[in-house]
């Protein structure tokens, strides 16, 4: 394909906020660059859109050259065009969020990332380029998503307890919800089913209930 267009025009990048619960607190999937811009500093994975991919394509890639992640579902939330957010050009980026329970993945650094860690959302390092305001964008996407209850179920096990969904809830809403409230709300909201199966554990047993079949396409192989 040949460009002839005669004016300037900006580069396109993804970034990608990928959130996880570890001991029960909510986190982000980070990355130490490897190059400059900001060399040795810790940012979002995310990177440049080829002239042959699409932006989800790009996003996809980014994460998994970078990170060794894949993402069942990616949520495209905002984009970000500051004229002066990245030194080596003009760069508008489309931000993605994804939910993945860590159970189902391991992070390694790959390309030009020299490092990746799950930070708390309470305890970030510095970032580099407008990622800290990416971070507050994908988190107020992400609790305006909540109330639907069908994104919580993107950090939960393809099982879970009505506990584990409460402390899943409460930790993407940084608040504590009443439990019979929340719980009556799911229970009738049609969105779970029970199963036959209790938990195990040091606690007396509870109910394991699921998502409804394809309701949250993290729980399918087929998801785009």
């Amino acid at each position: 394909m040949i460009y002839s267009y005669p004016y300037p025009h900006p580069a396109i990048t993804t970034d990608i906020a990928v959130f996880t619960l570890r001991e029960g607190r909510l986190c982000i999937l980070l990355i130490q660059r490897g190059q400059d811009p900001y060399a040795g500093a810790w940012a979002l994975p995310g990177g440049f859109m080829s002239m042959t991919e699409t932006l989800d394509g790009c996003a996809r890639r980014e994460l998994l050259e970078e990170t060794g992640v894949e993402a069942p579902v990616l949520f495209p939330f905002g984009n970000y065009s500051e004229p002066n957010r990245d030194p080596r050009e003009r760069v508008i980026s489309v931000a993605y969020l994804a939910l993945i329970p860590l159970d189902r993945m391991s992070a390694r650094a790959d390309t030009d990332a020299k490092a990746v860690q799950w930070a708390d959302l309470d305890d970030l390092p510095p970032l580099a380029f407008d990622h800290a305001d990416i971070i507050e964008g994908a988190i107020k996407a992400l609790r305006s998503r909540c109330e639907a209850f069908e994104i919580v179920f993107g950090l939960l096990p393809a099982r879970f307890t009505l506990s584990a969904f409460q402390a899943a809830y409460e930790a993407v809403m940084g608040m504590p919800a009443d439990r019979r409230n929340l719980q009556k709300a799911l229970l009738g909201s049609g969105l779970i089913l029970a199963t036959e199966e209790v938990s195990c554990g040091r606690h007396r047993p509870a109910r394991l209930y699921r998502a409804i079949e394809n309701l949250y396409p993290c729980r399918t192989l087929g998801a785009t």
